[in-house]
């Protein structure tokens, strides 16, 4: 049987994204509702399967939008997820909504980003975070983990900055093991080498690693919280998410409440 370019191109996206998930091939013939045969013979380019097989595969696998547009494209199947810019209507209620929470978590900051730290919207609590840094780290676009890192941005004032290093690098280092890109690899090995080596020892609350900040008021500690559309349709609201931070103790919480303007 002969095989065609388009053939062996899916079969081998789609062995890549199973070993990449650790699924064998009868755990996601199971899960997509056909046979481990039909799968070993798409694998192989022996077998083309049809557009909702391929959609099932790619929701079997927990493919994001993106991903599953990709994986329909090597079958030759159209994109199903469509991509809006930012500026459109059709994403204009949501982002209102994003600025409405952004507000309503005042007087702790607030960020809405795009993948890998870059930021689309934020509340003015956020100058915390931003106080003393580099112009060109805070030219639009900002990359809100660069500015974490960076000697330039926040590292300066991080008190805790080899485990908040670490922490953020595993992060992505664990988004990069799960959907491989080449830019995220290049990013991450940016941020590593602003990260001293980590001392050891905890430096934790049992729960997470808090975020250890000098300010001219006294030190912050502030725990973050990670808000995701995950029945998103669109490509880029998909890849949307709050980053909120919290305060980790009392005075903490004293302080940015004192630093809020008066109303």
């Amino acid at each position: 049987m002969s095989t065609t370019m388009e053939d062996t191109r899916f079969g081998e996206e789609l062995r890549r994204w199973r070993e990449r998930r650790r699924v064998s091939q009868l755990e996601l013939a199971i899960s997509a509702g056909t046979t481990q045969r039909h799968l070993s013979y798409m694998e192989r380019g022996r077998s083309m399967p049809g557009r909702t097989m391929v959609v099932r595969l790619a929701e079997s696998l927990g493919l994001s939008p993106r991903e599953r547009n990709g994986l329909l494209l090597t079958a030759g199947y159209a994109p199903v997820f469509p991509e809006s810019r930012l500026d459109e209507p059709l994403l204009r209620p949501v982002l209102d909504a994003l600025t409405g929470v952004l507000d309503g978590h005042l007087p702790y900051p607030a960020v809405v980003l795009r993948p890998y730290g870059e930021v689309v919207a934020a509340n003015s609590a956020i100058a915390v975070l931003t106080e003393g840094a580099s112009p060109e780290l805070l030219r639009p676009p900002v990359n809100v983990l660069r500015l974490a890192l960076h000697p330039d941005g926040m590292a300066p004032r991080v008190r805790n900055l080899a485990a908040w290093g670490r922490h953020i690098i595993e992060n992505l280092s664990a988004m990069a093991a799960r959907s491989p890109d080449a830019r995220l690899e290049g990013f991450i090995a940016e941020l590593s080498g602003y990260v001293p080596a980590a001392d050891p020892g905890p430096d934790h609350l049992g729960f997470s690693v808090p975020l250890r900040l000098w300010s001219p008021e006294g030190e912050l500690r502030l725990l973050t919280t990670i808000t995701s559309f995950a029945t998103a349709v669109d490509v880029t609201l998909a890849e949307l998410h709050l980053e909120a931070f919290l305060p980790a103790d009392e005075p903490t919480a004293a302080l940015l409440h004192a630093r809020a303007p008066r109303p």
